[in-house]
């Protein structure tokens, strides 16, 4: 993986001949192809990491507000309806997104939601439930029962219980969440351009470099410094969130 991404950062600096000579090679590096990969009529950069960013917290916020309520009701209680919920969530992530992109379709296309941003959105958060809720169950399982208890004697009701004392306790699980529901929605590119489509005028990161790619496809000054301007900001913030995944996914499994 380190290989392609050296060849992609490096020849994001060079020119057409100095690529197709030598692509290895740190020689003719210049910063005028990036320059003009942020200028390119056909992949505005500012608004596509705009677009994109918003879907990134729309999709964080509702799936957190949805994911985490349903996770503690499963994990708080005894019975077996809700360990059959679980299965079921849990059900949801052995389907690949890709084969339910069509039937979404008739059902945003009946809703009157295809094509428009609440369409996507609402997609985008049910493809990540069924693993944030499988993740958030089994860390709120490792979360002492006796603070519900000692909430409920001081005369907090449920939902008062889980936002004000459970849910501050979840934060590496939630971030763990958040940080991998992000990589899934900046690097989607099926359900955008479907769901979307260009009709909409709205482009992601993904949509946009293949609107901006696809046509220039042989030259390569605008291939490589398109691509690494969609992949920069994501490395960055993999980089510096990366020990937060690594602890988010081992809390509940070794704590307690």
């Amino acid at each position: 993986m380190l290989i392609p991404l050296y060849v992609l950062t490096v020849n994001a600096f060079k020119g057409q001949q100095e690529i197709l000579g030598n692509p290895f090679g740190l020689d003719g590096l210049t910063l005028e192809p990036l320059g003009r990969a942020l200028t390119n009529p056909q992949f505005d950069v500012v608004k596509g990491y705009a677009v994109t960013l918003l879907f990134v917290v729309a999709v964080n916020v509702l799936s957190v507000l949805l994911a985490a309520p349903a996770a503690y009701t499963i994990a708080r209680s005894p019975k077996r309806r809700f360990r059959v919920l679980m299965l079921f969530f849990l059900a949801g992530t052995f389907i690949p997104g890709q084969v339910l992109v069509i039937p979404v379709v008739y059902v945003l296309k009946t809703l009157g939601l295809m094509g428009t941003i609440r369409g996507f959105v609402l997609f985008e958060t049910t493809l990540t439930l069924p693993f944030s809720i499988f993740l958030y169950a089994g860390y709120i399982a490792t979360i002492p029962a006796v603070l519900d208890q000692a909430a409920a004697v001081d005369g907090a009701g449920r939902l008062r219980t889980f936002w004000q004392i459970v849910f501050p306790l979840m934060r590496p699980a939630v971030a763990t969440m958040v940080i991998l529901n992000t990589f899934s929605v900046w690097n989607d590119f099926v359900n955008p351009q479907i769901i979307l489509g260009p009709g909409s005028g709205l482009y992601t990161v993904t949509t946009g470099v293949y609107a901006a790619v696809s046509q220039y496809s042989t030259d390569y000054t605008v291939v490589f410094p398109t691509l690494l301007l969609a992949i920069a900001p994501l490395l960055v913030f993999f980089v510096l969130m990366q020990r937060h995944i690594i602890s988010g996914l081992t809390a509940g499994a070794t704590k307690g």
